[in-house]
């Protein structure tokens, strides 16, 4: 029997309030909110993927599919939230680089009217490095996968 997971600390961060965690910003925002927020453990992204989105006038004309590496980036924001819950607002909206993306898995194409559920899940945290496992759904059908590293670079903040 798997263990437990710990009680959700924040049952849902709206984009207003992720805004203020991480300097991203249209058109590169890639999470409209997060749910079940388990602080130093989980925390789940929720992006509503719509034809309006500037990428679909390229990948691909007559056939949208949203880029997986998209996908990823936005595995990549959640996570970020994740570790700002964590940190607290004392933390401000350091800049995360990515370090690794390891074993990402492209299972079926994400188009619009799809709304992605990526649930990210601390593996680890050394210093300012945390590395995580991320699962992206749609309609409870995983379509990605990816392990990703990233550091917190809290000394470098965005202008």
């Amino acid at each position: 029997m798997p263990p437990a997971l710990p009680p959700i600390d924040v049952a849902l961060i709206e984009t207003k309030e992720i805004l203020t965690m991480i300097p991203h910003r249209y058109p590169f925002l890639l999470v409209d909110r997060l749910v079940d927020v388990r602080r130093d453990h989980s925390a789940t992204g929720i992006k509503n993927v719509t034809m309006n989105e500037p990428f679909f006038q390229g990948h691909f004309p007559g056939h949208p599919v949203m880029p997986g590496v998209l996908i990823i980036e936005a595995m990549a924001q959640t996570a970020a939230g994740l570790v700002i819950s964590t940190l607290g607002p004392e933390a401000g909206i350091p800049v995360v680089y990515f370090m690794s993306i390891e074993n990402a898995k492209f299972r079926k194409p994400v188009t619009p009217g799809d709304t992605l559920r990526l649930t990210l899940t601390k593996e680890r945290r050394r210093g300012q490095v945390w590395r995580f496992e991320g699962v992206a759904r749609v309609d409870g059908v995983v379509v990605a996968e990816a392990g990703i590293t990233a550091m917190i670079m809290d000394q470098v903040k965005p202008v």
